[in-house]
């Protein structure tokens, strides 16, 4: 299942250069520009508050979005740069780069967990422990996964689930190339408490 692309709103913007930029700013707007993908480059404008809002989400330069504005067909787009103001480190500029269907992007691909009742180490009363909830990859723009399955059938206390033991989406890479661990199964609290009184003891029995 392909992810969702989510929606962002500019509108085509008169000129260019900095008079045309400072314009636009004077009129709430942050100026950027749209480049790339074998077409001519577009000047175009935001409205500030709505793009500060989704800057301050986070993740705004590693999400694909689908730029909308009025009177052009719909474009996605990823974002290669955010000019800020050097003293209210506020939006002035953005950078757009069009995307090909065909195209490569680094995005953070969400991680869920399947067969929980068939897991023996939570059955037993462990833990699951989530390193990473997100896993950043390198997708292909016309085929990004909804999220990554983390399979825990059969997965018993003390186990840790490497990226290398999970199955990927087709044509997805992750961006590191070391077998990370992706989450855990820890013991229960009780039993980690009763292998510190024993340790502690094997300690105390050694020191005699």
């Amino acid at each position: 299942m392909a992810k969702e692309i989510p929606d962002l709103v500019a509108e085509a913007r008169a000129g260019t250069g900095k008079g045309a930029a400072r314009q636009a700013r004077r009129d709430g707007k942050v100026p950027g520009i749209v480049y790339g993908g074998g077409a001519e480059p577009v000047a175009i404008a935001f409205d500030f508050n709505k793009l500060l809002t989704q800057l301050r989400k986070g993740r705004f330069m590693s999400t694909l979005w689908n730029l909308q504005v009025e009177g052009q067909d719909d474009v996605r787009v990823i974002c290669r740069g955010v000019q800020r103001d050097v003293v209210k480190d506020l939006p002035i500029h953005i950078d757009f780069m069009r995307l090909r269907r065909t195209s490569k992007v680094n995005l953070f691909i969400p991680v869920e967990f399947i067969n929980e009742d068939k897991c023996p180490g939570l059955r037993k009363g462990g833990t699951l422990v989530t390193v990473r909830n997100e896993v950043e990859m390198i997708v292909t723009a016309g085929d990004i996964p909804d999220h990554i399955t983390v399979d825990l059938e059969g997965v018993d206390i003390g186990t840790s689930i490497h990226i290398s033991s999970v199955k990927l989406p087709e044509g997805a890479k992750p961006t590191i190339d070391r077998d990370f661990v992706v989450a855990n199964i820890a013991a229960p609290s009780a039993l980690r408490s009763e292998g510190d009184d024993s340790e502690g003891e094997e300690a105390e029995a050694a020191a005699e």
